[in-house]
């Protein structure tokens, strides 16, 4: 039961593709519009009440801890870009319980953030409109929600030209503020102290939430495994400069008697030295901004409740598709009615919430990361490899404990509630659903030398790659799919080799096992085929039309062509026809240019089976 319902959901994700549309500019604009919002336009005034002038240290503190689990992040999504985005890696890494906690959480961020955003903007709304602050985010929620319902989805090119609008404006407020900072308003620089510096960097780490929707969108990304990463890479360096740079201008023109507690901080700080003009032109940049950001939160928030139903974590009606307007319906309406929900939360109890439940996932990430490498999966092959590994995750991973820690016991009351919430939707439900192979076994298996796997997580990263890469397969992959495949553990000669080849061979070219033979040897004698001390491929010609077949061998221990040479450890035979002379030139370049790839040996060595060996000629870089 639980293999077919996986074959039903690969096969529901195989009818829901995404098309590949996204260029640079537009990650760099979706994770920037993203983080561009309430962390900025409202976060700053409430934070100083906690902090002080050290308040831009605090910004400074969590764009660095961001940074090492974006770097992660940007692993993962370079080697895996699918709808999903976290919990999609981080099932396969550590397993359907770890993945239903980490998607229930990241739903659980998002919806907040943009709740967050929604009450943001509803702010700036009050000055035109006499409401109150809650309801006007409630009308708003309800507008977002019919929007994603109808399925209209704003244009890249609006995207792009609203992000950028907005630097602009950003930076010339920065260049504007700069000299009307009065230095007197930094003094005393720390008043509640140095632990005060670290909880309120946990308490500004929802700014860095963006990053987690362009995870989301990976799928739809143009060449996501260099794109994506690069994206990610500059929105968070460029967001994070603004940050630091806005909240020192803003500090040191407003001073903690007008900026703390305030929910337009830089519009009073550009009120305090443009007048009207300023809180008019940064208002209107801050309701651009969670447009920007609560739209596309509602969006990116409901595609994990329809990730979780696909792979049979939650009932399946959450991934119900709208016929009318193709959207998921029934996981937009929850998240919708979630985020009502949140806008009655206390304000300060919603960013620490949506903080706490941010910071786990950044921790799942270099978590995943770890244990992806640690596992030695073969067909683990990120395009971008994190830094500094593994320094880097061990660094995030103390630095995010220690942000939970520091945020106090709501932060980790709230934590925990999502952890244990997850757990329990996976005990009761989606544990008699699913059985997919994930990273953390391999890795146990690994250390125990147990057999705990079929390899089957193998098969799906193969198919990953083929996706991301967009590899269309020729004549060449499927041969290799279809050839006799031997893997030899003891020391064996040439002539033995042969002997056997012929055998598995010949049956499937139609010919006499021992012609079959004598050609080999004759070939042999005219000229070595033993290309390099490791690598050795014997191809003949035979009688015939429309024949040709492939053999793939490795011998651990080696195959002695010459009793003066190294034995070789890799062999491709190539048997082929008179008329398949051009295809049997082109088999001889797809292979010349899979083995020049300088960890071809190693992954050759190491290899775990004939399957294995096939992929490794399957994924390699050729020209096609």
């Amino acid at each position: 039961m639980p293999r077919e319902r996986e074959r039903d959901a690969r096969g529901m994700e195989r009818n829901m593709e995404l098309k590949r549309e996204l260029k640079l500019v537009d990650v760099f604009c979706i994770a920037s519009g993203a983080m561009i919002s309430s962390g900025l336009f409202i976060l700053p005034g409430l934070a100083h009440a906690r902090v002080g002038p050290a308040l831009f240290v605090s910004y400074l503190l969590a764009g660095l801890l961001a940074m090492t689990g974006m770097l992660s992040q940007a692993e993962l999504v370079s080697a895996m870009p699918k709808a999903g985005g976290t919990y999609f890696y981080v099932k396969r890494t550590m397993g359907p319980a770890v993945g239903t906690v980490d998607g229930l959480i990241t739903w659980l961020s998002l919806s907040l953030k943009s709740a967050f955003a929604l009450v943001g903007m509803a702010a700036f709304t009050t000055i035109v409109i006499a409401l109150g602050i809650q309801w006007i985010a409630l009308a708003l929620c309800v507008i977002f929600i019919a929007i994603n319902l109808i399925g209209v989805k704003e244009a890249s090119r609006a995207q792009v030209v609203l992000v950028f609008g907005l630097l602009a404006i950003l930076i010339f407020y920065i260049a504007r503020g700069i000299p009307e900072i009065r230095i007197q308003n930094f003094e005393p620089f720390a008043p509640k102290g140095i632990g005060a510096i670290f909880s309120t960097a946990g308490f500004v780490f929802i700014s860095y939430g963006g990053l987690l929707k362009v995870a989301s969108v990976a799928e739809e990304v143009r060449n996501p495994g260099r794109v994506v990463p690069l994206g990610m890479i500059l929105s968070l360096l460029v967001v994070n400069i603004l940050y630091i740079l806005t909240v020192l201008v803003t500090t040191g023109v407003l001073g903690a008697s007008r900026l703390d507690g305030s929910i337009t901080p830089i519009s009073d700080g550009a009120a305090a030295f443009m007048g009207p003009f300023g809180r008019i032109l940064l208002g209107i940049a801050a309701v651009l901004a969670f447009v920007s950001t609560a739209n596309a939160g509602i969006m990116a928030a409901s595609r994990y409740p329809l990730a979780l139903s696909r792979d049979g974590l939650m009932p399946e009606r959450l991934g119900k598709i709208g016929r009318r307007f193709r959207t998921p319906y029934v996981s937009i309406l929850i998240t919708g009615a979630f985020m009502v929900a949140a806008l009655f939360l206390r304000l300060d109890l919603l960013i620490k919430a949506a903080s706490s439940v941010l910071i786990l996932t950044y921790l799942f990430s270099c978590f995943s990361v770890i244990i992806l490498r640690e596992s030695r999966l073969q067909n683990y092959q990120p395009v971008f490899r994190a830094p500094l590994y593994p320094v880097l995750q061990i660094a995030g991973i103390i630095g995010f404990v220690f942000l939970l820690i520091e945020m106090g016991v709501h932060a980790l009351l709230v934590s925990l509630a999502a952890i244990i919430a997850g757990l329990f939707i996976y005990w009761f439900y989606g544990r008699i659903r699913t059985g997919r192979e994930y990273a953390l076994l391999h890795l146990i298996e690994r250390i125990t030398a147990k057999e705990l796997t079929t390899y089957t997580l193998e098969s799906e990263l193969k198919e990953i790659i083929r996706e991301r890469d967009e590899i269309v397969k020729d004549r060449f992959d499927r041969l290799v799919e279809d050839c006799v495949t031997v893997d030899i553990e003891g020391p064996v000669g040439v002539d033995d080799f042969f002997g056997n080849a012929a055998g598995m061979m010949a049956g499937r070219l139609g010919m006499d096992p021992g012609v079959l033979l004598r050609k080999l040897n004759e070939r042999e004698k005219d000229s070595s085929t033993v290309l390099t001390p490791f690598l050795a491929i014997p191809h003949i010609i035979i009688e015939g039309d429309q024949a040709f077949d492939i053999l793939l061998s490795r011998c651990r221990e080696g195959v002695r062509f010459d009793e003066s040479a190294p034995a070789v450890k890799a062999i491709f035979a190539l048997i082929g026809t008179k008329d398949e002379r051009n295809f049997h030139l082109r088999a001889l370049s797809a292979i010349a240019q899979i083995v020049q790839d300088p960890g071809f040996e190693r992954m050759w060595m190491a290899a775990r089976d004939e399957s294995a060996l096939r992929d490794i000629i399957l994924l390699g870089k050729r020209k096609r």
